[in-house]
């Protein structure tokens, strides 16, 4: 059963240069071969965005541009990481309801993902999020 402690900040490698930095996730970078790729932005101020939680699918989310909060659950901790850095990233896997929000003016939040859309794989509201969770954790004790 995955936790919020599953859920980690990875450096993407950055090629310093005087006229301007690059960063490429490529490789082994990240954990999957990502099949689709979106990017929010002109989030309004006090928005939040996300609010549900994937069965199977990872997500590898990436600030290109000004700051956001990431609020994690794991149906039993609650964690919030900032992301505000283009080389920084933040892997989540499946089975963590996800929330952004404080999103700073001018933020551009890249998602990669391990797999197309797939409506079946969301879990959009939080009861029923628990009861997922609470159905996972007898499975894998029994």
């Amino acid at each position: 059963m995955t936790t919020n402690n599953d859920v980690q900040f990875i450096e993407i490698p950055k090629i310093k240069d005087r006229r301007g930095n690059l960063s490429v996730v490529e490789g082994d970078t990240i954990p999957f071969e990502s099949k689709r790729v979106y990017y929010l932005y002109d989030v309004p101020g006090g928005s939040r965005r996300g609010g549900h939680c994937h069965m199977e699918q990872q997500e590898f989310l990436i600030a290109l541009s000004g700051s956001f909060d990431v609020v994690l659950k794991d149906g039993k901790s609650k964690k919030v990481m900032t992301l505000n850095k283009p080389n920084i990233g933040l892997l989540i896997v499946d089975g963590i309801w996800r929330e952004l929000e404080n999103f700073s003016s001018g933020a551009v939040c890249l998602v990669m993902s391990s797999a197309v859309f797939d409506e079946a794989d969301y879990i959009r509201n939080y009861k029923d999020f628990k009861l997922f969770k609470n159905r996972r954790t007898k499975t894998k004790v029994s």
